[in-house]
């Protein structure tokens, strides 16, 4: 573990437009960051452009605005792609961003197969949990499984998959659910990519997984260990895993934005630092540590830097990283260890017999569990029953007020004219063989990655490549419950 290598600091950024980020991203390696993880605002994530009227109000608010391979360039400009690990959080359009980045680094001169980093590309939390998906979920399975397959012979140091339960804690869930509900979505991923004719030994060992760290420390760590051992036993016995690499739970994890409060909101980083201590003695590979600022707006350069600080001082000084499951043997961690495996296996049998992840998704089924768990902690909260330091209990009378990051309204507006330009100026004949090639490909089951790649090579737009797969596959639309 950590003895021998460090888990990855690899924090969350990205604002307005592909210059601002860059800047953002050269500033958190300068200080030390060793990956990178890209946020996409909601436009680059449900596959709209920036000059699409819904659009309008959102570009580069939530992450940067991705429209073309122009912009994706520009995005890492000055940053060497075979030497950086970048992470992408983007799921219904990750085919697109996964081959803006491999058409970037093919025009940087570097070796795709030497890229490493991961691609979120986790469409069954979106249904759950977060609403950034576009297509019904069997067109985004397919979507899925043909990323697995092209990484497997394009990209083998590239994690084609994050395996999400973060969402769904942020959403509400407790940590028996998010271990319960990531593994189930972890089973459905498996089997779609049996389904589709992959051998498992071929893709698991580039499976990743993604989860929270909330407050409760002890418990914290207990999950983490609960869920490893769970998907070896999941891949060893159930999926006749072979390789070892296959039964190995990698995972990222980030602390919990939803803990956060904007009361006292330099007291986050107490609680930031708690969490991110969990994460290491719980085993993460790669870790990101929230601003204390979050709760307000996106981070300040200033709360990144100290939320980065905090991971450095866990790694040199706190000596959490010299010891390999440190909490191994003690009563309190072992006994939770097995409460949680047991009650998160007990809910995969319930998943199960609903006909699996993606039915008891269409039923709302883990849907209305979270939604019931964050309904009581919400009561306890409002009851004084759980305390939460300075908004339920030791309050102030008056806050003061804390500088926070403002985006400039201009790059909204130099975006939309940059996307325009770019339609303007390309090469209108080759676009239509491109967009031509994309239609046939979607409509035939063939791979997609290859004829997305020659998409965005031919400057096609995120949102021009999203419709045309929209009009092959259709819209989902949400199962509601109340």
């Amino acid at each position: 573990m950590h003895r021998g290598r460090l888990w990855t600091m690899r924090q969350y950024a990205g604002m307005g437009d592909a210059e601002e980020s860059n800047r953002r991203y050269k500033y958190l390696l300068a200080h030390g960051t060793t990956g990178l993880s890209v946020a996409f605002d909601l436009p680059t994530q449900i596959g709209y452009d920036s000059d699409d009227p819904m659009s309008l109000g959102e570009i580069g608010k939530v992450g940067v605005a991705i429209d073309s391979i122009e912009d994706m360039q520009r995005l890492f400009e000055g940053i060497d792609l075979e030497k950086i690990s970048t992470s992408m959080t983007i799921n219904a359009t990750a085919i697109i961003l996964l081959a803006l980045y491999v058409a970037v680094a093919k025009r940087k001169g570097a070796d795709p197969r030497k890229l490493s980093g991961t691609v979120q590309n986790d469409v069954l939390k979106e249904y759950i949990a977060r609403g950034t998906y576009i297509y019904p979920p069997q067109h985004a399975m397919r979507i899925i499984t043909d990323i697995f397959a092209f990484a497997n012979e394009h990209l083998p140091e590239w994690n084609p998959i994050s395996i999400s339960g973060y969402h769904m804690r942020e959403a509400g869930c407790t940590a028996v659910q998010e271990v319960a509900f990531t593994l189930a979505n972890g089973i459905a991923y498996v089997e779609a990519a049996l389904n589709a004719g992959l051998q498992v030994d071929s893709f698991a060992p580039r499976l990743s997984f993604f989860f929270n760290a909330h407050n409760n420390f002890l418990e914290e760590v207990a999950k983490f260990r609960a869920g490893r051992r769970m998907w070896a036993h999941i891949m060893r016995d159930r999926f006749r895993a072979r390789n070892p690499r296959s039964w190995m739970l990698r995972f990222h994890t980030q602390t919990a934005g939803s803990t956060l409060t904007a009361q006292q909101p330099e007291v986050n980083i107490v609680r930031t630092a708690i969490q991110a201590l969990a994460s290491v003695v719980g085993g993460t590979q790669s870790l990101h540590t929230n601003a204390y600022d979050e709760a307000l707006a996106i981070p300040t350069a200033e709360a990144a830097r100290i939320a980065l600080r905090t991971q450095q001082i866990i790694a040199y000084e706190s000596g959490a990283a010299h010891t390999v499951d440190p909490f191994a043997g003690s009563y309190a961690i072992e006994s939770l260890t097995d409460e949680i495996e047991v009650r998160a296996s007990d809910y995969i049998q319930k998943i199960e017999s609903l006909g699996g992840m993606i039915s008891a998704i269409e039923q709302g089924f883990v849907q209305q569990e979270i939604q019931n768990a964050a309904y009581e902690v919400q009561q306890k909260i409002d009851q004084g029953e759980a305390i939460v330091v300075g908004v339920n209990r030791f309050t102030l009378k008056s806050e003061k007020s804390i500088p926070i990051q403002r985006l400039d309204e201009a790059l909204e507006r130099k975006q939309v004219e940059r996307v325009r330009a770019l339609r303007a100026t390309r090469h209108l004949e080759q676009w239509k063989i491109a967009m031509r090639r994309l239609k046939d490909t979607s409509a035939s089951g063939a791979n997609l990655v290859p004829a997305v790649i020659e998409a965005v090579e031919n400057r096609c737009t995120v949102g021009e490549i999203s419709n045309q797969l929209r009009e092959v596959f259709g819209e989902h639309r949400e199962t509601v419950v109340i």
